[in-house]
């Protein structure tokens, strides 16, 4: 799903890029366009794009599945969020699974990705988009078939 990121140009022109990583920075159109190729299954492989989390960029064409691929597991936040426009995304699955991480957990994962960054711009990026993100998923997701409890 990441290779979906709008890019940050598009984010800056928008207004938006304090808030990259939430659900309306991500082009669920593309995404939607993908996983009907794949679902399609007409023998031809399907060019996917890949963040690269090294230069903060999704990279077009990045990866190819193909045709040979009988199993697809696509993983992200917002694949199950019961939003206009995450359902036809949800749709496509044959099978869901909700991974439920206790939120002090997640958050110490969230400070360690961000390590990088001064103390200050980590609490900003946790407080205003990384944790209220989380907290949406948790709250706003359609059901799934399966929920797996870790820790």
């Amino acid at each position: 799903m990441d290779g979906f990121h709008y890019d940050d140009m598009v984010l800056q022109a928008r207004g938006t890029l304090p808030r990259k990583g939430a659900p309306h920075t991500f082009d669920t159109g593309g995404l939607l366009s993908v996983l009907k190729r794949i679902r399609a299954d007409d023998g031809e492989e399907v060019a996917v794009p890949v963040f690269d989390r090294s230069i903060e960029i999704a990279r077009a064409g990045a990866r190819i599945i193909g045709p040979e691929a009988r199993l697809i597991i696509a993983e992200g936040n917002y694949l199950i969020l019961d939003e206009p426009r995450w359902k036809p995304v949800a749709a496509m699955f044959d099978q869901t699974v909700f991974i439920d991480v206790p939120e002090n957990v997640l958050r110490e994962r969230l400070s360690a990705r961000w390590a990088h960054y001064t103390p200050e711009q980590r609490v900003h990026k946790l407080e205003e988009n990384d944790l209220p993100n989380m907290r949406l998923v948790i709250s706003n997701s359609q059901p799934a078939d399966f929920r797996l409890n870790t820790i």
